[in-house]
């Protein structure tokens, strides 16, 4: 079965390396990938920190079969719903285009388990469209909201607002939200001292 090709990840992958490149830290050992897809991401990123562990997860592993490289590693399974997030201490947890994929249930589960896990100091960084106010930021979102939804009424462009509360809920907070290419913005927040609420 051929390996599917993703013109997002390949459209994305320099502004988004840009951003990495001022998150991830010389002293960062670990970073995980939640919904790493056919595995774009973790093969053209890893590359460019040598000394960073990659970790790539998705809730199919069928593509990520043949992701390989010297720090990239093995492919871990991750269902937030099951709370299958790996028991290692991560310096950095990067996502790309999953928060309008998943349900909003599944996308407050895993800010959840970024809680839970992620000491201080630890950085998020999540990459897609969002709406802000109510409002999308393009006509191009709003359909593009308007086709995910036919396909799966639980997914659907999220709300700024709603994802930066519940991640302050858990301890983190907002320290960019860059404009990206295509409509899209790349939230980095930090993990702060503080005790995540249950």
């Amino acid at each position: 079965m051929e390996k599917p090709f993703s013109e997002a990840c390949e459209r994305n992958k320099e502004p988004i390396l840009n951003i990495l490149q001022n998150v991830i830290l010389p002293t960062d050992e670990r970073l995980l990938e939640v919904g790493a897809g056919n595995g774009q991401h973790a093969e053209y990123f890893s590359p460019k920190f040598p000394r960073l562990e990659w970790y790539p997860t998705d809730k199919n592993l069928i593509w990520l079969k043949d992701v390989h490289g010297r720090m990239i590693q093995k492919a871990q399974r991750l269902d937030v719903a099951k709370d299958d997030f790996p028991k290692l201490r991560f310096d950095v947890v990067f996502t790309a285009n999953t928060f309008h994929i998943m349900s909003w249930k599944e996308c407050k589960s895993l800010i959840k388990l970024m809680g839970h896990r992620l000491r201080e100091g630890s950085r998020v960084v999540i990459y897609g469209p969002f709406k802000y106010h109510g409002e999308f930021t393009s006509p191009s979102n709003a359909e593009f909201d308007a086709q995910l939804k036919a396909k799966d009424p639980q997914s659907g462009i999220r709300s700024f607002e709603d994802v930066n509360i519940n991640m302050m809920k858990q301890g983190f907070e907002l320290v960019e939200d860059y404009s990206m290419p295509a409509n899209n913005q790349c939230l980095v927040y930090v993990r702060l001292k503080f005790e995540a609420k249950k």
